[in-house]
């Protein structure tokens, strides 16, 4: 018996089933398309797996949107973790459940974004889920059907709108980054998500963060799942900081790792950590608003400190087999020492599957230094440089380039991580409190003068400040100490 001819008996019985109370304990047989019953089998794994062949028949690589049916289910994507009641509660336990699909080998498993079902409107807990949403696998809203229930961004107040449209958007431009994370998972078995506990088992500090994960090769994501203080207008998460340093992928703001740390975000953030010498290229979505295929314009963000190196991997998606000959591989790689260098290798594989030439947006973060010297394939070209000191960000604008040329930029003077603007960024939070302004102003005073940052943390525990206040203080003066 064919394929063919099994999934068509096998959907003529789904259309026929037997008038029978045991009818989900029917079995078809390969051989004779027979139909025979197994008390106690479960259904659901062979209703995946016929699905799953059928979308096959469509000349497309097969995807379904498929129920759990236990261990091996992940041969089935995409999976997702039931109804849930809309509710902080449920946000809470949904980071822990997502990361720990990886488990069971299920790396593309999803949510409904904002629940499903019940509970209660709440804007700050849906802007929080799509947050998640956005470092999560599958990004899906999803709801039952009430009126009042859509998860559309224009159905929340002002600030959770923008909120969402602004992390909607970094999904979108993420795009570059997770199909190669889902290369990796489909190649290598490396899931996307994957617990703290996955690279350092001997960890304790590990076990201790269940909803904080890795999220691919080059970031650490921390989602926020309870609800703002007030007074200091953040939330907290408590997180493991793995060894080296690590940077705020949103602000810059740099981290001393080895240890553990609360992180407080106010409502338009949660805390992505990127490793020092990560390469994240994602979409730049400053002319193409509306790209979906291999993108004409990338933007790179690249993190000071190590050595590192990314493989981006692009295809078109449009073949029926996922084979390695489908590829194009672009080589970029970061070169840390007192004068580092960056590299954009020329692509090569399958080019025909991407733009002929491309624009780059790189921005290098936690660098001292903006004095660069710009090569395309061994030939000098000036360079459009602007230089943020505030984040010690500095951005280098490369107009299109064919795919086929080798990009480098090299640092001419001796280039340092920098450090942390703590002034600056205790003004910014404090600027958010909703305190009295003459405890904001005795507050900043303290940290200005203070010598170090120990004093400075010294002086605030004498000022017996509300707790959240003094933890966010406390991250700000020790993140990189």
């Amino acid at each position: 018996m064919t394929d063919e001819e099994f999934l068509d008996a096998y959907f003529q019985y789904l259309h026929n089933p037997l008038e029978d109370e045991g009818v989900d304990f029917w079995w078809i047989d390969w051989q004779s398309g027979n139909l025979s019953k197994i008390p106690g089998l479960d259904p659901l794994w062979m209703l995946n797996h016929y699905h799953y062949l059928d979308s096959k028949r469509r000349g497309t690589r097969p995807l379904i949107f498929s129920r759990y049916s236990g261990f091996g289910s992940h041969r089935y994507p995409i999976g997702f973790s039931g109804d849930t009641v809309i509710s902080w509660e449920s946000l809470d336990f949904q980071p822990y459940f997502t990361a720990n699909a990886s488990n069971a080998g299920y790396s593309w498993w999803s949510h409904d974004i904002g629940g499903h079902m019940h509970g209660y409107k709440d804007d700050e807990l849906c802007t929080r889920w799509v947050q998640f949403g956005v470092f999560s696998p599958i990004m899906r809203l999803h709801s039952t059907d009430n009126p009042f229930n859509g998860k559309e961004p224009w159905n929340y107040n002002k600030i959770s709108e923008l909120t969402m449209k602004k992390y909607l958007k970094l999904r979108h431009a993420l795009i570059p980054y997770l199909y190669t994370m889902n290369r990796y998972a489909s190649r290598e078995g490396k899931p996307l998500l994957r617990p703290m506990y996955y690279l350092e088992p001997e960890q304790p500090e590990t076990y201790e963060v269940p909803n904080e994960y890795y999220f691919g090769t080059e970031l650490i994501a921390c989602p926020i799942t309870k609800t703002i203080d007030k007074k200091a207008s953040v939330a907290k998460v408590n997180a493991w900081i793995p060894k080296g340093l690590w940077f705020d992928f949103f602000n810059g703001r740099i981290y001393t790792g080895n240890r553990m740390a609360s992180l407080y975000r106010g409502i338009e953030d949660i805390p992505v950590l990127a490793k020092a010498g990560a390469i994240v290229p994602m979409t730049d979505l400053t002319e193409y608003t509306n790209e979906v295929n291999n993108p004409k314009a990338l933007e790179v963000k690249i993190f000071a400190g190590n050595s590192g190196e990314f493989h981006l991997y692009e295809d078109a998606g449009d073949t029926a087999e996922d084979l390695d000959e489908n590829w194009a591989d672009t080589i970029m790689k970061l070169n840390w020492c007192e004068h580092p260098e960056f590299i954009i290798e020329a692509a090569k594989g399958n080019i025909s599957v991407l733009p002929k030439k491309r624009s780059f947006k790189l921005k290098f973060y936690g660098i001292t230094n903006n004095n660069i010297l710009l090569k395309i394939n061994d030939i000098e070209v000036e360079s459009s440089v602007i230089y943020d000191d505030k984040m010690h960000l500095l951005t280098v604008h490369i107009p299109k380039v064919d795919i086929l040329n080798k990009i480098t930029i090299r640092f001419l003077n001796r280039t340092e991580v920098a450090n942390n603007n703590i002034v600056s960024e205790a003004y910014e939070f404090l600027h958010n409190c909703q305190i009295e302004y003459d405890l904001k102003s005795n507050i900043y005073n303290y940290i200005k003068e203070a010598p170090n940052s120990i004093s400075a943390i010294s002086s605030l525990a004498a000022l017996n400040l509300e707790p959240t206040i003094f933890g966010a203080l406390c991250e700000i003066l020790s993140a990189k100490y």
